[in-house]
């Protein structure tokens, strides 16, 4: 019987010589979930994603897979595309990606359909054959995240799944991440792509200095920054003294063309056009007008922003 939590770590704390890499960290995934997994480097998320499977053991706390401890038995449910990246340099496309279904427990026959099929539906068709060693980096990249696939596994552990591919083949693998969520599959990716994870996320959970800063839905994220818009008024224009009596707060953005942009925080549950009226009642000549959605870049600034990374930068 599956658990309900295909991925899970306890207060999870991992200690090198007198560097603390991950403090009391916990996190749950639910099954069929894509969760995306945030945070600047050498924040922990490797680390974090290695104890999980078990390539370390944490200083205290402990790492569940589907609800029991990680063992090579249900680790063949799990496909891992790790920080580093790396193939058999003399083995094809075809053999290698064959080669790593069959450690996962597919017959030969199955593992080689899988194989061509992969290959065929991600544009690699024409290079089965070739040496791993012949591919360019974003082909090398686009087999190793078959390698990781082709086994349909029940839980997918992505990490920085995006790094070193253009953005055709990032539409490309968002694809894939798609169909395999579509599957069933539970997927977690650490990435530095704000913009990946707004797409393809359930929700996000973030670190920093080893320590989780948040974790929750897409729209809980943006609960965290006030919502705002901006206004531009004739240069000389004094908005933030015509708006004194209302419950805007302001902060002044640039100025352009004799134009000056200031940023309007909207109180909560007070529409973006309620600025706009309260400005114009008080005088303003308004030249512009442009509401602002939040975007989980600017979460991340705002959760992260005090955090320096340790100088070791391989901690991930």
């Amino acid at each position: 019987m599956t658990s309900a939590f295909p991925l899970e770590l306890n207060k999870v704390t991992q200690i090198f010589g007198d560097f603390m890499a991950v403090e009391e960290f916990s996190m749950a995934v639910p099954e069929g979930s894509v969760v995306g997994f945030l945070g600047p480097n050498g924040a922990g998320k490797s680390t974090s994603l290695r104890i999980a499977l078990d390539i370390i053991s944490p200083t205290f706390g402990s790492a569940k897979l589907f609800g029991t401890r990680p063992s090579v038995k249900i680790k063949k449910r799990v496909g891992v595309l790790p920080e580093e990246r790396g193939l058999y340099k003399k083995m094809t496309a075809r053999s290698i990606i064959a080669f790593f279904g069959q450690l996962k427990g597919l017959n030969r026959r199955e593992a080689y359909r899988r194989s061509e099929q992969l290959l065929e539906e991600t544009g690699l068709g024409d290079f089965a054959q070739t040496k791993c060693s012949k591919l360019s980096k974003g082909m090398s990249q686009k087999v190793q995240i078959l390698c990781t696939i082709v086994h349909q596994p029940d839980l997918l552990i992505l990490d920085e799944p995006f790094s070193g591919l253009d953005p055709v083949n990032q539409v490309v693998l968002e694809s894939l991440i798609s169909k395999e969520h579509e599957r069933g599959a539970t997927i977690v990716f650490s990435t530095h792509v704000m913009e990946h994870a707004e797409r393809l996320c359930d929700s996000i959970v973030m670190m920093a200095q080893g320590r989780k800063v948040f974790d929750g839905s897409l729209n809980e994220a943006f609960e965290v920054l006030p919502s705002s818009a901006k206004i531009a008024v004739k240069e000389g224009t004094d908005l933030v003294q015509l708006l004194a009596s209302t419950p805007f707060n302001l902060e002044r953005v640039n100025s352009d063309d004799h134009l000056n942009w200031w940023r309007v925080f909207l109180p909560e549950k007070i529409p973006p056009d309620e600025a706009l009226r309260a400005a114009i009642d008080a005088g303003a000549a308004i030249e512009g007008f442009v509401p602002e959605e939040a975007r989980l870049r600017d979460v991340f600034v705002k959760l992260t922003k005090n955090v320096v990374s340790p100088e070791n930068g391989d901690i991930g």
